[in-house]
């Protein structure tokens, strides 16, 4: 029985018991920033399990794809050292939200697993926790199971529970033992190999509480999942899951690539690793994720970085995971088919990173021998945490690479002193980025009378009104500066890229500058230029002024940001994520994921989508506190890594653009004016920025470079040249393309009195592209006559070929031959024996013209 069969015959019983088949939720959970993968069955279904989500279907069956190899669920170790653990995996499984129970979930199991698939019962194990006498009596009286084969276990083995808190239940797991001996119970959940768990049925039935206290839900629901590779594994008799139908087309196309055999341990290794680790990188890169340095993006490094270096261990020093995806498309596309419709996608972002890693991969791999050669000299067996920091700071190796590698020697690594390494990195980069005002906390808090920790927070009115009238709250008085705390601010404290507000505090006569503002504590520090000497108390009543035109100009530009955020969703795709920003008064930054140079046609196309936004006159929705899973539900854009509360603030602009957000927006799309690109660049492997311009910053960026007139010459005579260039390689590119077709106009000939008959028709051919295949189908085609039609600007274009032989022998001349074509289209032409060109203006008719090639020819032949 093959993969593909297993699969289709779950979903088929389960559709047979009234299921609704879902597709499989992405592997990369937008809607969940407390995930970094998709990595079980149910996580799409957790909203309806905490009750704040619902489905239209009470039943439900689905495969779903699963990547594990972080936190509990950290199975990257053991990939490729045993037979059956796995980053990426298939889940199947089956839901039942508040419908059936325990009963029909018990008896469709057993029912599946020894009726449909013909598991053998004496080998299968039910276990159950140790309280749940129901599911006891079921398993008895739903199933023929041996009644010794019915164990019970504690919490840590059969009782389910998604939190601390929220709903749980016992669950039954089904074991199938593989030994000798089918009848000792004692391998069930001891770790052995020859005994494992296929099913995993999970009864949600209680809620726990913060005390602890387990409480009956009103309903109860049923999760179960299924490991699809394992139980394939044991369908096809087989003692490892790569041995199955599953993993060996790309286990034997790495042993093509290595042209080494799959037969040694230290060979069958590696090439279970890379064809592990290529299911988990294709599939997260299908399914939006891009490898980088933070969260999920460097899991995926870490994988590839991984997979690389096996790759090494059978000889493969270029690039060559990329090539394996053509492999997964073509054994796996018709289940997941975003891997087909994505697959060039994937091919490009895997040989980048194949190709960045590979230009340090040897040297990293010979300081490491060389580090672990010293430490043998010296009777050591401990990679030095230092090492291996250096290895990860120049070298890019993972510290779990180092380890890998120190392993195969028999060595460890100092990971406590790798760490602690790592930690003071942080730390000096904690330091450079702190908030500037972090030290004026210290001396806030140590003025008499005032605690910084006592004040009130500053309440933010800058949305609405740019000037407020406050009280200062607390102060610190320095010579010429100082430090103000006011109850309300108008003025915007930096936070998600865009910058601080400037402007002024007025207090009595005398009006201060405010160059800087600060949030401590929740407070808001303004930093004031006091020159007049004004002494400023606690109690006095002052007006906060924002600089107005200042902050409608990051107002423009911070707006301009979430409008571009969406064009490059729509014209680059979805896997565009914001991994930066910059929002100023003078311009914007964005930075996001993506794995190759935004060219200039796709900038042409976001900045047009951009200023058409502009002109649609979109006023903002500001959707202040809105509860978190309510903007969830509205479809707010969110970004792992990011930090919620259970209020949130949402900016909308149609349904453009909709992301969380607590800066400041213009009311209307349309008062950002105009927008410009002036820059797209790489900031690191996955990461592009663009750098743009709106409003009177698009007329300042064009005056500056109205003023450098005098280099415009020399550049326009540059740009035409590349343009030319540019032009040119287009037009040999379309060539080759329509080259290309030519074996195939070549391969099936009619014949016309014994003589061959080639036709066929090229897309939007010039006369001068006519001639030049022409040529080339003269040089192809050995024998015969050959007609080539083409529609270009409107009017059709002919070419005929004759081949010597049929000039010398039979007298055919090309040019006779496609005037008489050319005239049926109500044109003409003519040339000489060999090759000859026409025109006309009927396109209509074409198909019929070269149906009477054959006609024509054996009218001359007659």
């Amino acid at each position: 029985m093959t993969s593909r069969e297993i699969r289709q015959q779950f979903l088929d019983f389960f559709k047979s018991k009234q299921h609704t088949i879902v597709p499989s939720a992405p592997v990369v959970p937008f809607d969940d920033p407390t995930l970094l993968f998709t990595n079980a069955g149910m996580n799409q279904f957790k909203d309806v399990f905490l009750a704040t989500g619902s489905r239209s279907y009470t039943r439900a069956a689905d495969t779903q794809k699963c990547i594990r190899v972080s936190g509990k669920h950290n199975d990257l170790e053991e990939v490729g050292h045993d037979t059956y653990h796995h980053t990426f995996f298939e889940m199947l499984g089956n839901w039942s939200f508040g419908d059936y129970y325990k009963k029909e979930a018990i008896r469709w199991a057993w029912e599946l697993l020894t009726e449909v698939w013909k598991l053998p019962k004496d080998r299968l194990y039910a276990t159950i926790y140790r309280t749940d006498d129901e599911a006891m009596e079921l398993w008895k009286s739903e199933t023929d199971i041996k009644h010794s084969h019915i164990l019970k276990f504690d919490e840590k083995d059969n009782f389910w529970e998604m939190g601390e808190t929220g709903p749980c239940g016992p669950c039954s797991e089904i074991h199938i033992n593989l030994s000798d001996n089918p009848n000792d119970p004692t391998l069930v959940n001891a770790g052995s190999p020859l005994c494992m768990e296929i099913w995993n049925l999970v009864f949600i039935q209680y809620n726990r509480d913060e005390n602890g206290k387990l409480h009956e839900l009103p309903a109860k629901h049923v999760d179960t999942g299924m490991g699809f590779e394992r139980v394939t594994a044991v369908l096809q008799g087989k003692s490892s899951n790569y041995d199955t139908d599953v993993f060996m087309p790309l286990i034997n196309a790495v042993s093509h690539l290595s042209n080494v055999k799959y037969e040694k341990e230290e060979d069958q290794i590696p090439m279970r690793v890379i064809a592990d680790h290529i299911r988990t990188l294709s599939y997260a890169i299908a399914d939006g994720a891009v490898p980088g340095n933070e969260g999920r993006g460097y899991v995926l490094r870490r994988i590839l970085r991984r997979a690389s270096r096996y790759g090494r261990k059978l000889g493969l020093k270029e690039p060559f995971l990329y090539k394996l995806v053509d492999i997964l498309s073509e054994t796996m596309g018709d289940v997941f088919p975003e891997i087909v419709s994505r697959q060039d996608h994937v091919k490009r972002i895997i040989k980048a990173e194949e190709e960045s890693f590979n230009r340090t991969l040897d040297k990293g791999i010979s300081l490491f021998e060389h580090i672990a050669a010293e430490m043998k000299k010296q009777g050591k067996n401990v990679i030095p945490g230092e090492d291996a920091f250096k290895l990860y700071d120049t070298f890019g190796f993972p510290v779990d690479l180092t380890r890998v590698m120190a392993l195969e020697q028999g060595m460890s690594v100092d990971e406590a002193g790798f760490e602690k390494l790592m930690e003071e990195q942080k730390n000096r980069a904690r330091e450079a980025s702190k908030e500037k005002f972090a030290s004026v906390s210290v001396n806030l808090t140590g003025l008499d009378g005032f605690s910084l920790f006592g004040a009130e927070q500053t309440v933010f009115t800058g949305y609405e009104d740019l000037t407020s009238h406050a009280v200062i709250k607390g102060v610190k008085n320095e010579d010429e500066a100082g430090y103000i705390i006011l109850d309300k601010t108008p003025f915007y404290v930096e936070a998600g890229g865009q910058i601080d507000d400037t402007g002024t505090i007025k207090v009595a006569e005398y009006q201060l500058e405010v160059v800087d503002v600060a949030k401590i504590e929740g407070k808001t520090v303004h930093a004031v230029k006091n020159e007049s000497g004004a002494l400023l108390e606690p109690g006095m009543e002052i007006t906060a002024s924002v600089d107005r035109s200042r902050r409608y100009e990051i107002m423009r530009n911070h707006t301009a940001t979430h409008l571009m955020h969406s064009a490059l969703r729509k014209i680059l795709g979805t896997h565009v994520g914001q991994a930066g920003s910059y929002v100023g008064p003078d311009r914007l930054r964005f930075d996001f994921t993506h794995f190759s140079k935004v060219s200039h046609d796709e900038l042409n196309d976001i900045e047009a989508m951009v200023n058409d936004y502009l002109l649609q006159n979109i006023p903002l929705q500001h959707h202040r506190n809105m509860p978190f899973d309510e903007a969830k539900k509205m479809g707010a854009l969110m970004f792992f890594g990011d930090k919620y509360g259970d209020f949130v603030n949402v900016v909308q602009y149609g349904d453009y653009s909709i992301e969380f957000c607590g800066g400041t927006h213009v009311r209307n799309s349309s008062e950002i004016g105009l927008f410009k690109i002036i820059s797209e660049s790489s900031i690191s492997s996955g990461v592009r920025r663009i750098e743009a311009v709106t409003g009177l910053g698009v007329e300042r960026w064009i005056r500056q470079r109205l003023e450098k007139e005098h280099e415009l010459e020399s550049r326009i005579l540059e740009l035409t040249y590349t343009r030319k260039k540019l032009e040119k390689e287009i037009n040999d590119l379309k060539l080759k393309e329509k080259l290309s077709l030519l074996p195939a106009l070549l391969r099936n000939p009619q014949t016309a009195a014994g003589v061959s008959i080639y036709t066929g028709t090229i897309d939007d051919a010039s006369v001068d592209d006519l001639k030049f295949f022409g040529d080339e189908f003269r040089n192809r085609m050995k024998e015969g006559v050959g007609l080539l039609a083409s529609v270009h600007e409107g009017k059709v274009g002919l070419v005929c070929v004759v081949s010597d032989t049929l000039i010398k022998e039979k007298k055919l001349s090309a040019g006779k031959i496609v005037g008489d074509i050319a005239k049926i289209l109500g044109g003409g032409g003519g040339g000489k024996p060999h090759l000859a060109t026409a025109g006309a203006k009927d396109t209509s008719k074409v198909g019929d013209a070269l149906k009477q090639l054959s006609a024509i020819v054996a009218g001359y032949l007659s």
